[in-house]
């Protein structure tokens, strides 16, 4: 007969986290953060405080930017470990919902553990219960389903047995990479079972790497040896393959031009003569010129979001076709690409070995010099007292890197900016979430790639609108002692959005802070309030005010954060494409009518294959 111990469900779950190794000997979970609640603490909490030895448990302030801290440390691990979140039931759960959909949407790994009402029903409606007059089995946590990779509830305490396996498969699978939610229902978790002993063994999850199949790459092999303008477009799947040398070695040796997606940005050095740099909207001259006259375009891990491809309007050769190199089939196959099922590494490698001698006419080597003479004026320091721009901003805080500096962003007018003008010199230097574009993002980020990377020097930007939607995670980091630096660019609104409404023939309306209705004028001083959650701050007029406050950076044990106003009108007007925004039809703005016509002109050149 086969040895049990009896443990709750909560006991039982958390033994189980701690046994689930990666390949490199780590706990592939590294750890809880967690606000408890009614639907959480008495179970989860008790179990927690049992493991924190061996698995740190950490409160956050809020449940969506606790996520987001343990989502950004998963992503800049590159997957190889992620973390837990457990909230409450209620609010709790719900405010969970916006870090879900952004793993979803990025491919990462989190698993999420909110509480829920009582499986045996005895005290409903409990407090923050949803009920559904058409649905007994219903709850809020519902609401995960379409943001989780796998959903399960558990409303008896053996149903860990397979739910946890499952999770696990989902975390740890490079095709099916994503989050996962274990809806924990509370009174269950407090429950206990005889678990087989052998439930908790160790267990090492080895990162399982795709081989194409041999059709699919004999096919694809044929269509490059075929192409006489092709170009790789480099995503995010490079850096979570660990491929970024193959991938050199494969554009040096087949003479292709690399372009980079937001995710993918860092692959190659930027100074790499075969790295044209950022592609599609937020792009630049050299990557998009290339692409556009592309007749194959080779994707590497890469989803191909409208942002990459300028909504599809950007491979505009009629004779272009388009390779799908990732492991994921849904992504291999989109927009009639011929897809490579496979992983990035593996898919290379078999790849070059196939080409052998194919080589590509190189790019013309003043598309790079041209781009750089027309961008690298607009990171100079200001010579009079004008307002800074977001890209005097960067060129501040460009001077200022060093080798271990990793910039990361998520919203607003930096990550067009940071894709375009950002010289990434190593992998994994570059840390954008441009899959969700989720405001508030960035402070909690900052502190999970600190987390993932201690000796990482970690520069947050953040401008003052998405530092308004979430900035509590500050005060953790301060607690827990966890420095970074935030640079927060004041232009006192939504300032691409303003553009953006501009350039659609809008009227500036509710996006700046002098345009939305007000009874007084804002007047936030954000030095002082991010030092009175603790943070070291400070406020700066110019330029060179920032490249000092920079130079500081280094010696803070806390969040350095310094705040500078900037210019909400200027961006990079070299490079980029179309992006599809609906512009209304009818309208008695002749600015709408002129945007509108340039829309069809520009939707008449997409392509729907």
């Amino acid at each position: 007969m086969a040895k049990t111990i009896r443990l709750t469900a909560a006991q039982a779950l958390v033994r189980y986290l701690t046994a689930q190794m990666n390949e490199d000997g780590d706990p592939f979970i590294a750890g809880v953060w967690a606000i408890f609640g009614h639907g959480n603490v008495a179970g989860l909490g008790e179990a927690l405080y049992g493991v924190r030895d061996s698995l740190p448990t950490y409160r956050g302030h809020n449940e969506q930017t606790m996520a987001h801290t343990a989502i950004a440390y998963a992503k800049q691990l590159r997957r190889r470990r992620a973390m837990a979140v457990t909230s409450s039931i209620g609010p709790g759960a719900t405010n969970m919902v916006t870090a879900a959909a952004l793993a979803h949407v990025n491919r990462l790994p989190v698993l999420f553990l909110p509480g829920d009402v009582f499986a045996n029903r005895g005290p409903d409606p409990v407090l923050q219960q949803i009920e559904d007059f058409s649905d007994g089995s219903a709850s809020v946590n519902d609401t995960f389903k379409t943001v989780s990779r796998y959903f399960d509830r558990i409303t008896r305490p053996e149903h860990l047995l397979t739910a946890l396996p499952r999770a696990f498969r989902t975390m740890t699978d490079p095709a099916d990479c994503g989050p996962v939610t274990l809806s924990f229902c509370q009174d269950v978790q407090a429950e206990a079972f005889d678990y087989p002993v052998s439930f908790f063994e160790p267990q090492v999850w080895h990162q399982r790497r795709i081989r194409p199949d041999h059709h699919e790459l004999h096919r694809a092999v044929e269509v490059i040896r075929s192409a006489k303008r092709p170009v790789i477009v480099a995503g995010g799947g490079v850096h979570y393959s660990g491929a970024m040398e193959d991938l050199k070695a494969f554009a040096e040796t087949h003479n292709i031009p690399v372009a980079e997606t937001q995710a993918g940005k860092s692959a190659l050095p930027w100074d790499h003569a075969l790295n044209l740099g950022p592609i599609g909207v937020t792009g630049g001259e050299p990557a998009n010129t290339v692409c556009a006259e592309a007749d194959v375009v080779i994707g590497i891990g890469t989803r191909f979001q409208d942002f990459t491809t300028g909504s599809w309007g950007l491979f505009a050769n009629p004779e272009r076709r388009i390779i799908s190199l990732n492991v994921n089939a849904y992504d291999a196959a989109k927009h009639g690409a011929m897809p490579v099922m496979s992983d990035a590494k593996t898919g290379l490698t078999e790849l070059a070995l196939e080409l052998v001698s194919y080589a590509a006419d190189a790019p013309a080597p003043d598309l790079k010099s041209g781009w750089f003479s027309k961008v690298d004026p607009l990171t100079d320091a200001p010579e009079g007292n004008e307002l800074p721009t977001d890209m005097q901003v960067i060129g501040a805080v460009q001077r200022a890197a060093t080798d271990e500096t990793v910039v990361m962003c998520a919203a607003g007018t930096m990550p067009g900016e940071l894709h375009k003008l950002w010289k990434a010199g190593k992998p994994g230097s570059y840390h954008m979430e441009y899959g969700f574009s989720c405001m508030g993002y960035e402070i909690a980020g900052a502190m999970g790639i600190k987390m993932a990377q201690p000796q990482a020097d970690v520069v947050c930007f953040t401008g003052d609108g998405t530092y308004m939607m979430a900035n509590s995670e500050m005060a953790t980091a301060v607690m827990m002692g966890i420095p970074f630096t935030v640079v927060v660019t004041d232009n006192r609104g939504f300032g691409c959005i303003n553009r953006l409404q501009m350039g659609t023939g809008g009227a500036e309306f509710n996006n700046l802070l002098d345009h939305a209705v007000h009874a007084n004028p804002s007047a936030i001083d954000f030095a002082q309030h991010a030092g009175s959650m603790g943070a070291i701050s400070v406020k700066v007029s110019s330029i060179s005010e920032l490249e000092d406050a920079l130079a500081k950076r280094h010696d803070m044990a806390v969040p350095y954060v310094i705040v500078i106003d900037t210019d909400p009108y200027p961006s990079t007007e070299h490079g980029g494409t179309w992006w599809e925004v609906g512009v209304p039809e009818v309208s008695v703005r002749p600015e709408v009518n002129a945007a509108r016509e340039r829309y069809e002109a520009n939707k008449f050149k997409q392509r729907a294959d």
